[in-house]
């Protein structure tokens, strides 16, 4: 850890408290992690109870990650990602996906949990060209300007920008949408953008609604549900790639694997400037 970073994280870390769930640490729980504390699974398994197919959406989400970053760096050739509210590291993390691809790719990670970036940066000490961060996705600016950002990535050439499942904590009060432009705006033309995004469950609405009550009184977190226009509004000015804003289950499927349709969509879109690759 060098001065800039080592003053950071002195500067940033606040006292983590192992009684208050933290969602980052709550999605490794239901990702089968074992970075998380006993109140995180109490917390989770309150909310599997309330909706049952909800683990199964969650790991559908992570192979939804894993499709969009092989696609991307193997068949568009992307080799920079910033992976906004990446979480605690599992099982499929992006620099192994994109490296498995092209093993000189290069990632950052961006989290606002301290112990989701304390194990990134344990994962990651002897891994050249990845990098994890404290930082909050909200302020774009900061992470943006960050000097392990501006080190690991070149932002004058395209970029990755990846928010699995992060939005959707983000009340429209603090602009989501303004977020999504600054990130998209100050990234190169060439760039994607890749997002999951929780939406209304049209089969069981009664147990979403549960689940997320008991979700936010736990966390202190809101989970907002957004459909397929609001989303897509995000959106204006990138080209969206097929196949389209669809549920993460209908995005570009492995073969012969059928799923269950989640409550939860997906997309990929790039900025225009230089082309698209086709695959």
């Amino acid at each position: 850890m060098d001065s800039i970073d080592a003053a950071e994280w002195a500067l940033n870390v606040p006292e983590i408290d192992p009684y208050k769930p933290s969602p980052a640490r709550i999605y490794d729980y239901w990702l089968g992690g074992s970075q998380n504390f006993a109140v995180d699974r109490q917390a989770g398994e309150q909310a599997m109870a309330a909706l049952p197919n909800l683990q199964d959406a969650i790991r559908a989400n992570r192979q939804f990650l894993g499709r969009v970053v092989h696609h991307l760096a193997a068949d568009l050739g992307v080799t920079q990602f910033l992976d906004l509210g990446s979480g605690v590291p599992t099982v499929g993390n992006v620099h192994e996906v994109a490296r498995y691809v092209n093993p000189t790719a290069k990632v950052v990670y961006v989290d606002i949990d301290p112990v989701a970036i304390a194990h990134a940066r344990a994962l990651l000490a002897d891994v050249d060209g990845v990098e994890a961060i404290l930082a909050d996705l909200r302020q774009p600016d900061k992470v943006l300007t960050h000097p392990l950002v501006r080190e690991t990535l070149d932002l004058s050439a395209p970029v990755a920008i990846l928010t699995f499942a992060v939005f959707h904590f983000i009340p429209d009060d603090q602009h989501p949408d303004a977020m999504v432009r600054a990130y998209t705006e100050h990234a190169a033309p060439g760039s994607y953008l890749a997002m999951s995004h929780g939406a209304p469950d049209t089969v069981l609405p009664r147990e979403q609604d549960t689940m997320m009550n008991d979700y936010a009184q736990s966390t202190g977190v809101r989970i907002i549900t957004r459909d397929a226009d609001q989303i897509g509004g995000w959106l204006t000015g990138l080209d969206i790639q097929p196949p389209g804003l669809v549920t993460i289950d209908q995005w570009r499927p492995e073969p012969g694997i059928e799923q269950p349709t989640y409550a939860v969509y997906g997309v990929l879109a790039h900025k225009p400037g230089a082309p698209a690759q086709t695959a």
